[in-house]
């Protein structure tokens, strides 16, 4: 059972659509540390959601004194597809380490303009592209203990645009955007297994990394208005990737039987982007912070079985409870209720994992304005994903 369910316990997690809980697309696992002997893998896929909803309008006022009635969002969620490479070697019965290539971060939403899209959001729109790097070593103790921990890079870009009624923006949109940047920080974890059952229970902590990045803003001269009159200003900012907690286990339950889960947590409150130079005040009021996510716990369990000498399966649940009441427009996906299929396939030192994904993304209030006093612009609803990908491992 150990030798077909080794790794069991994420089969294409990272095939699960994470476009909720700020703007993680992969959970991070270090799974790869604790296959036997020599081995590299490398993932692919890709993943289609589907957000969109019903803004508010706009109501009569002096400048539109007809008003403008609700009108649909359109999809705003754009599909994106991910790689990723590991590789582990095996010194002796105590020592390993891992080099693991990722994409945790990412984003890409973009509201239609009008007609096709929201009069109130159109043209608003964030991406966020990241690539990671782990170095990591690992020493088991002779009582089933182990630690690990190592050295995480990682590579960032992105970008925001606030346009439309809601954000008080007819002309000109407010643009940053934001260069490469490199940062450093560090992973740290043990755990402990018990070989005659393949059960394993792990700890790991990601610390929060910081980017100095390089960002240029574009906007009004005039702070507030919307007379046509910019300017573009340029400079460094510091911007926090979240730190994060996980908790991974498995554990045979019958022959040829696993069960398998984890807990997440990312502390997404200290993910912060504002935009310094031309704060965007909405009609409401107040100003608009670019970026501002909640914290969020998710939740994973799943059962393998193994079916033939060859042929392994597993189905595994995700739940991540919403957090607040209401999100920014840029994240505009509050909580998530997912299934994963995968089958594995293994001949001699090869393991072959397909999954599908499908996932409820939770719906939610979209708020404009200082934080806790939102003024609510649009309601997403009925929003989902699917997910495929392909998981290509090799042991020497």
């Amino acid at each position: 059972m150990k030798k077909i369910m080794t790794g069991g316990a994420v089969l294409l997690i990272s095939a699960s659509p994470l476009i909720a809980g700020g703007i993680e697309r992969a959970p991070q696992s270090l799974s790869v540390l604790f296959e036997e002997g020599n081995y590299a893998e490398l993932s692919f896929g890709g993943v289609d959601p589907t957000v969109e909803g019903t803004d508010v309008g706009v109501p009569p006022n002096p400048f539109i004194p007809s008003g403008i009635p609700p009108s649909s969002t359109g999809d705003v969620a754009q599909g994106y597809g991910f790689v990723g490479l590991s590789y582990k070697h095996q010194f002796n019965d105590n020592i390993s380490a891992a080099i693991i290539m990722e994409q945790p971060f990412g984003a890409d939403i973009r509201y239609p303009l009008a007609p096709a899209g929201s009069p109130v959001l159109g043209g608003t729109r964030v991406e966020v592209n990241s690539t990671t790097f782990t170095a990591l070593a690992r020493y088991k103790f002779e009582n089933n203990f182990s630690i690990h921990g190592g050295i995480r890079a990682s590579k960032a870009n992105g970008g925001v645009t606030l346009n439309g009624l809601g954000y008080n923006r007819i002309a000109p949109p407010y643009n940053l955007e934001i260069e490469d940047e490199w940062g450093m920080g560090y992973v740290l974890g043990a755990a402990y297994e018990i070989p005659e059952i393949a059960g394993r229970v792990s700890l790991t902590y990601n610390s929060s990394i910081d980017h100095d990045f390089e960002m240029t803003e574009t906007g009004d001269v005039i702070l507030g208005a919307t007379n046509g009159l910019t300017d573009t200003i340029s400079g460094r900012y510091t911007v926090k990737t979240p730190r994060s907690w996980t908790v991974e286990g498995q554990t045979g339950i019958a022959q040829d039987t696993l069960v398998f889960g984890s807990i997440r947590w990312v502390k997404w409150s200290e993910f912060i982007v504002d935009n310094a130079v031309f704060p965007i005040t909405p009609p409401t009021g107040g100003t608009v912070p670019l970026v501002e996510v909640e914290d969020t716990t998710t939740y994973t369990i799943g059962v393998g079985r193994k079916l033939t000498d060859n042929w392994s399966a597993s189905l595994s649940f995700v739940y991540e409870p919403s957090e607040g009441d209401t999100v920014s427009p840029l994240a505009p996906t509050n909580g998530r209720k997912g299934v994963t299929l995968a089958g594995i396939y293994t001949m001699d030192n090869i393991k072959i994992t397909t999954g599908i994904n499908y996932t409820r993304l939770g719906g939610s209030d979209v708020g404009i304005g200082e934080t806790g006093n939102k003024t609510t612009v649009a309601t997403m609803e009925d929003n989902h994903a699917w997910g495929i990908g392909v998981r290509i491992g090799y042991s020497f």
